[in-house]
């Protein structure tokens, strides 16, 4: 895929920024915190604008007018996005870390469901594919995670972070939530591998839901929608350290942020 190599060229311009350690590390959370978790909860029609989930999150300042669910699903996501970063120097990705991400993000909506499996069968709308059963959803998980420990060098980063992302969505494994716990997946999944979170606008959901729903047949588009969210965050942060882009062909011996 094109788009892979021109990744792999901007990353050794961000690998070269060393963005995954010391006082950058905490930048870059910082940096993608509001951001991330604004977008992911938009995406799923919560109402808070970006500018009130800065306030609740940076400020501690409660949003008026705005539903409790809404209000918790932002303060909740941010905590599950800590959760993100506290543990992505592990390179692991298990049944615990998604149960502790969903707790994290649930444990104020519905706590009897925070971090459990769903027990009743669900229905995506605008969706023609089925979703696990109750009962099979703790196999399909163990074997979710069987791949990941298994098959994950097979791919590229960011490749494997967008198959991650697509079959956890297919499983759906709990009651409300798959979709914010799926793109956490994802980008712990990147920031382990050294690579930058991807944020998927609001504006961009049609494309996004739609790549995902084609994804049952063919998931290349959709894999290649992923590659290009990440190239925006890297052209993005290039952009804010000032540094020119690569070119295809560039010796990267001869990179401005290697010299």
């Amino acid at each position: 895929m094109k788009i892979l190599r021109k990744i792999d060229l901007f990353q050794k311009e961000i690998d070269a920024l060393r963005l995954m350690e010391g006082g950058m590390l905490e930048q870059i959370k910082d940096y993608y915190r509001v951001g991330l978790t604004w977008t992911s909860n938009a995406l799923e029609g919560n109402s808070l604008t970006e500018s009130e989930t800065k306030v609740l999150l940076e400020d501690g300042l409660t949003v008026g007018g705005k539903p409790i669910r809404d209000v918790f699903e932002a303060v909740d996501h941010a905590r599950a996005y800590d959760f993100m970063f506290s543990v992505f120097g592990n390179r692991c990705i298990d049944e615990y870390t998604v149960l502790r991400m969903h707790e994290l993000f649930y444990q104020n909506i519905e706590p009897e469901y925070a971090g459990r499996y769903r027990d009743m069968r669900v229905i995506i709308t605008g969706s023609r594919y089925p979703v696990a059963a109750p009962e099979k959803i703790a196999g399909e998980m163990g074997r979710l995670c069987e791949w990941i420990q298994k098959e994950r060098d097979r791919y590229h980063p960011v490749e494997f972070a967008a198959q991650l992302h697509k079959r956890f969505v297919f499983i759906h494994p709990f009651k409300d939530g798959n979709g914010r716990v799926a793109r956490l997946l994802m980008n712990l999944a990147l920031i382990q591998d050294g690579y930058l979170p991807v944020i998927v606008p609001p504006v961009l959901r049609l494309d996004y839901v739609s790549l995902l729903e084609r994804a049952h047949r063919d998931d290349g588009d959709f894999t290649e929608f992923i590659a290009e969210r990440e190239l925006e965050s890297q052209k993005e942060i290039l952009r804010l350290f000032q540094i020119p882009f690569p070119r295809e062909g560039q010796n990267m011996d001869q990179s401005p942020t290697l010299q």
